[in-house]
């Protein structure tokens, strides 16, 4: 399956890498294209769809995990 390139912003001095989410079929890359773009923490803002283990064993520490409906959630009672 091919998947989009990953998208890079920035915001004054934080950036931000959108990608996307990974299988543990196709998780043997992913921490590799997570350090070419000098990522230090991972926020996932949809259902978990591989093992946190290996993406932590390369030093990228996983803050937050938002299921999808979460956000959802969030928005709705902010308005």
């Amino acid at each position: 399956m091919n998947r989009p390139a990953p998208v890079e912003i920035s915001c004054e001095n934080t950036r931000f890498l959108i990608t996307h989410n990974p299988t543990n079929a196709t998780l043997n890359k992913f921490p590799e294209k997570l350090k070419k773009y000098r990522v230090t923490t991972l926020v996932r803002v949809c259902d978990a769809t591989y093992d946190k283990a290996p993406v932590e064993k390369e030093g990228i520490h996983q803050l937050f995990s938002f299921g999808f409906n979460e956000v959802l959630l969030a928005e709705t009672n902010l308005t």
